[in-house]
């Protein structure tokens, strides 16, 4: 993976890596939704082009934010699974989901805000672990 950074300043470099329009929707759809296969994200309702896809998982994979990883039962379909860097960015979207919720509401009325929200802003540390843990749980599943 080529590492061309614009500059030295760390939400730059971030953001060169997850600033476009996809990366964090993939990661989103891996987080909360479970999706694990390119079928899975390419029907998802975002609609995702296949090309801008392949090209995102490439590049999240290159960085190490998410695995591609084949099943013990089923060595045809690749899966995709975010790492503990992938999982790191949980708080990320957690307080983006709240920052929506507080200023884009106004302006796409329709946003699908959960009830679990509440909880969050409670004890933030409580409901990452709990995102987390689920996240994993669900995708050890997977190998069983």
């Amino acid at each position: 993976m080529k590492n061309s950074f614009r500059c030295k300043c760390p939400i730059t470099s971030a953001l060169d890596i997850l600033g476009d329009r996809w990366s964090l929707v993939v990661i989103k759809l891996m987080l909360f939704e479970g999706k694990t296969t390119f079928k899975d994200f390419v029907e998802s309702q975002e609609a995702i082009a296949t090309n801008i896809l392949t090209d995102r998982l490439k590049m999240l994979e290159g960085f190490g934010i998410i695995r591609k990883v084949k099943l013990p039962h089923n060595k045809k379909t690749n899966i995709y699974l975010l790492t503990n860097k992938g999982l790191g960015l949980t708080p990320v979207l957690m307080e983006l989901t709240l920052w929506s919720r507080d200023n884009i509401q106004e302006f796409n009325p329709h946003l699908n805000l959960s009830e679990q929200l509440g909880k969050v802003e409670e004890n933030k540390e409580k409901a990452y672990t709990h995102i987390r843990d689920t996240y994993l749980k669900q995708t050890q599943a997977l190998f069983q």
